[in-house]
């Protein structure tokens, strides 16, 4: 069993409530818009790291981390990217993806909003931990936190990190 911290658009900022549940998971997977590289250090430091770069993210970051990133973590087969859009409204260069690739999940940041839903055309399910870090539109911080169990997802939880700032 693998326990996973799912978070996506840092912007540069290492939100310090992460840390408790930094602590208690295995694996932080991050869906891009890292930000600073000292930001992808801290995480590395932490725990075992995967992540994608963003539109915001540097020639640095691009360098390390990759657009795409497709693996199997206890036997579900995962692509994450940053820029992926929601079920029935995927841009092409994602359908293309799901269907060469045929994930049993798809991670996914950008646009501030945490969702999770299951799309029934390409049999996926479909998370967006909204974002964690304090540029942006979104009101509340959030991520998301799992487990990964015998080929299953169990134990899915919203985490909400306080008001981003500037918010009441």
């Amino acid at each position: 069993m693998k326990k996973i911290l799912l978070i996506a658009d840092t912007h540069s900022y290492v939100e310090p409530r992460l840390l408790k549940y930094i602590s208690a998971c295995d694996e932080i997977w991050h869906a891009g818009d890292i930000g600073e590289v000292s930001v992808a250090n801290t995480f590395e430091q932490l725990k075992p790291f995967r992540a994608v770069y963003g539109n915001i993210d540097s020639a640095a970051i691009r360098v390390r981390f990759p657009e795409n990133l497709i693996f199997e973590c206890e036997g579900i087969k995962i692509v994450m990217t940053h820029i992926g859009g929601y079920p029935d409204k995927f841009p092409t260069r994602i359908k293309q993806l799901l269907v060469s690739e045929q994930p049993n999940l798809f991670i996914c940041g950008h646009s501030h909003i945490l969702k999770v839903a299951y799309d029934k055309a390409y049999q996926v399910l479909c998370m967006n931990p909204g974002a964690c870090g304090v540029h942006g539109f979104h009101i509340v911080k959030t991520a998301l936190r799992f487990n990964i169990h015998e080929a299953k997802i169990e134990q899915l939880e919203v985490i909400e990190l306080g008001k981003r700032a500037g918010e009441g």
